[in-house]
């Protein structure tokens, strides 16, 4: 391990899966395949939603800044990823750790906060329809969607200048595959109370406040498509919505399950435990930025409208 003196690191080692080698080779070739289907997915969505003007509504704004977020949050931690699956152990520079889990930090915390703005649009969509174009006025969806930017880089600065004041003075091995930060809270030598109380904080603006959010407007949403009298019309009330609401479940569904699980004591080791919760840590980084475009795209006829009218627009340039 390489030190400056008894308090400053100059890097950090990944373990990531250095002890299974045979999966690093499986994995790599899966996580690849994965980070270049994010790519295209989300960036034909921004497209897209850029080039047809039908799309220009709060609800694609909105879409169009969760697939750029879905971009820029796998761009921050899969090369690494990549990387630290070609290395046994994966070394990477105090300053490159921090540069990496702030990004990742800010793209998660922005993404929680724009899908609680995401289902407020939804609610006042189905639920007041008729004064839905003055509410959510550009307006008014605009400084939504750059306020969820704000917070989530707000919030990654704070956490990541506490981390960075703590002192690392005898373990730098980080069971995981990228800078994660509470795999790196867990190496401090100090009282990292401050840390946590920091984090509560954080957790209860960018996870809590947007869940209730979301959880509130769906109670109106669902009591307001049962008021509906015919079948058809309840079916095209929750079609609006239903996109939204698998992502919701997907995003907040393996956060929950990666921090409010409760610890295994005895089925498996610490270093076990410490790989498992890795392994579902890389899910929800990369599984659901490749499935959303998926799902809005196969959910939405308005998106798939414009995706073929934009195949037929290339198609008929490509022939003159």
């Amino acid at each position: 391990m390489e030190k400056t003196n008894d308090s400053m690191l100059t890097e950090f080692v990944l373990v990531g899966l250095s002890a299974h080698p045979k999966l690093q080779a499986a994995f790599f070739v899966l996580v690849l395949w994965m980070y270049l289907m994010i790519l295209l997915g989300n960036g034909v969505l921004i497209s897209v939603i850029i080039c047809d003007s039908h799309l220009h509504t709060p609800m694609y704004v909105f879409l169009c800044n969760l697939s750029f977020l879905d971009i820029c949050y796998t761009s921050s931690s899969v090369p690494l990823i990549l990387d630290s699956f070609l290395t046994v152990r994966k070394r990477v520079s105090f300053s490159g750790c921090m540069v990496q889990m702030f990004l990742s930090f800010a793209m998660g915390a922005t993404e929680c906060v724009l899908l609680g703005m995401m289902a407020f649009d939804r609610y006042v969509a189905i639920c007041y329809p008729l004064r839905y174009p003055v509410i959510m006025s550009k307006g008014a969806y605009v400084p939504m969607a750059a306020g969820s930017w704000v917070i989530g880089l707000v919030d990654s600065v704070v956490q990541t200048s506490l981390a960075i004041q703590l002192p690392f003075c005898a373990n730098n091995v980080i069971s995981h595959f990228v800078c994660e930060i509470l795999a790196i809270l867990k190496l401090a030598c100090a009282d990292i109370s401050i840390n946590v109380v920091s984090m509560a904080g954080s957790n209860l603006i960018v996870l809590v406040i947007p869940f209730l959010v979301i959880s509130i407007s769906y109670i109106f949403i669902v009591a307001t498509i049962l008021r509906i009298p015919s079948t058809e019309g309840k079916r095209k009330a929750f079609s609006t919505c239903s996109a939204h609401l698998t992502v919701v479940i997907i995003f907040y569904g393996t956060i929950f399950f990666m921090y409010g699980k409760p610890k295994s004591k005895t089925s498996v080791g610490p270093d076990n435990q410490d790989i498992i919760e890795a392994l579902i840590s890389l899910f929800y980084g990369v599984m659901t930025p490749m499935l959303n475009p998926l799902i809005y795209s196969l959910r939405n006829k308005d998106v798939k409208a414009a995706v073929k009218n934009m195949l037929c627009r290339k198609r008929f340039s490509d022939g003159i």
